[in-house]
């Protein structure tokens, strides 16, 4: 039996948020980290990150809620409107802030990785390397990297994002991730009464096609653009603006400043991909985690959230004097289905919310029409606090 009792030696490919999480977590655990990461800098995509409650619940678990609420937004309400700008439902989270004792903290990405980076330890994180293999050893693993460098561990956490290659090692073939239908904008601009009320998540949408303002902190708002479009379509920095004006031309004037007070330079424009689930984490003393184990559609804000509970439940499960082998099926037992149900519920959402089925999205509209919160609120609430007793 390999004993987890006593310190490991663990190596973390990918030093992105549910690298630096399970970074943290795991040196909690009392075990010896090093990250490795291929880019010569960390730069986060995107603008920012909706972390809902259970994401906040693992964070507080690490001793970084204070720093992590004072960085965020503070997001009080929520909102839908038509394109047109009439107004369907708006309402309060506070039901489900009291519900599940905690609050969602939209944040910047930028924000985020810093904490996080510094909680782990710089000194712990190389940048500009990348594996290059990963041989089965009788009592570990060996990792080769892009300079040369060798290095026995006991164990290899991939976290090395929606683009894993050790995916495909865990796993034993080729795993293809698959077209969600739509194209996202995203990015930053600074908070105004006449974009979006304060404190409030602020969405507009209809043709199939959504408009987001979400509190970011920091006197700004994180905003995202959702337009159904074939994969490959153009992609065009210089005609971003162009794009979205053509794409929401007709819609409200909230919509239009944004289009009109935007800088190009600084949004991101992505093609959202998910995969189908898989059944296992774990390939020997190689285990998955976050979006190397679980790309999804952002449709319910919980790809960071997931990654974030990976690395609180591995580190739990490496306690005690199970075994190593032991730990990591638990560890695969608790997070393979629970991720799975998410990664298909977030899938489901991106169908209805971007007219994969143009029936169930306009029932969908008729729906946030007579929305009190009630359903909504429950659906996130569910969603907070579904993840078993290791994240208790």
């Amino acid at each position: 039996m390999s004993p987890t009792s006593r310190p490991l030696d663990i190596v973390i490919i990918g030093a992105g948020i549910g690298g630096l999480s399970a970074g943290i977590a795991l040196q909690r655990g009392g075990h010896r980290v090093r990250l490795f990461d291929r880019v010569p800098q960390l730069t986060p995509a995107g603008a920012a990150i909706s972390i809902w409650p259970n994401g906040v619940n693992v964070l507080a678990k690490l001793g970084l809620d204070e720093a992590i609420k004072a960085a965020s937004g503070d997001m009080r309400g929520m909102s839908y409107s038509t394109a047109a700008g009439e107004l369907l439902t708006r309402f309060s989270l506070e039901p489900l802030y009291d519900t599940v004792g905690q609050r969602a903290c939209p944040i910047a990405r930028t924000a985020l990785q810093a904490i996080l980076l510094q909680a782990c330890g710089p000194q712990h994180v190389t940048l500009g390397v990348s594996y290059e293999t990963v041989e089965p050893l009788d009592d570990g693993v060996r990792v080769t990297f892009s300079d040369g460098q060798q290095i026995k561990a006991d164990l290899v956490v991939a976290a090395d994002g929606t683009h894993s290659r050790l995916r495909n090692h865990v796993v034993g073939r080729e795993v293809q991730r698959e077209y969600c239908g739509y194209v996202n904008w995203n990015g930053r601009i600074d908070a105004a009464a006449d974009l979006a009320p304060e404190g409030e998540w602020t969405q507009f949408v209809g043709e199939h096609k959504r408009v987001s303002l979400m509190p970011m902190g920091n006197g700004q708002l994180y905003f995202f653009f959702d337009v159904p479009l074939p994969a490959g379509t153009a992609n065009q920095r210089e005609a971003y603006r162009d794009d979205l004006a053509g794409h929401f031309s007709s819609w409200a004037a909230p919509v239009q400043r944004l289009i009109e007070r935007l800088d190009p330079a600084i949004v991101s424009r992505v093609e959202i991909h998910d995969m189908a689930p898989i059944s296992s984490f774990v390939k020997g003393r190689v285990v998955l985690l976050g979006d190397a184990a679980h790309p999804m559609a952002p449709d319910l804000g919980q790809g960071g959230c997931q990654a974030m509970e990976d690395a609180w439940v591995l580190a739990r499960c490496l306690d005690g004097d199970i075994g190593l082998d032991a730990a990591l099926q638990r560890y695969d037992a608790a997070r393979a289905e629970r991720t799975a149900q998410i990664m298909q519920r977030a899938r489901a959402r991106s169908q209805v919310t971007h007219g994969g089925e143009p029936q169930a999205t306009q029932a969908w509209y008729q729906e946030l029409a007579a929305e009190t919160g009630e359903r909504v609120i429950a659906g996130l609430a569910k969603t907070a606090t579904g993840g078993g007793e290791l994240l208790m």
